[in-house]
């Protein structure tokens, strides 16, 4: 998938609109549209990168903004107290439909282990 025909850039460019919640420099997070969680918010970076599989060291510092982000958001909203998840899939086999890396935010009722 490219940087054109990629559903989160798209948003990411504004050309598909989203609930934005959160960003930054290096990130953008939005209301995911079927959400799995009464809060449920994917995280993404600005940069283009298809799978965690393609990360490479100087993704260090957008990754960690990910979390960081994810962090701050999850203390705003009242959950980070209570527990929060945060996972990001990598490949069809763990369930990634969008190929651009992407932390998924889940908080608002007990989540069970294993997923899925």
């Amino acid at each position: 998938m490219s940087e054109a025909t990629c559903l989160f850039c798209k948003i990411r460019e504004g050309a598909i609109p989203a609930k934005v919640v959160y960003q930054d420099e290096h990130c953008l997070a939005f209301e995911d549209i079927n959400p799995q969680a009464p809060m449920h918010v994917l995280f993404i970076p600005r940069k283009h990168i298809a799978t965690v599989n393609d990360l490479t060291p100087e993704d260090r510092e957008l990754v960690g903004s990910l979390y960081i982000g994810a962090a701050k958001l999850a203390r705003e909203r009242g959950y980070a107290d209570q527990g929060y998840r945060v996972v990001m899939n990598t490949g069809p086999n763990a369930g990634q439909t969008v190929f651009h890396i992407h932390l998924h935010l889940l908080a608002g009722r007990p989540l069970h282990w294993p997923p899925g």
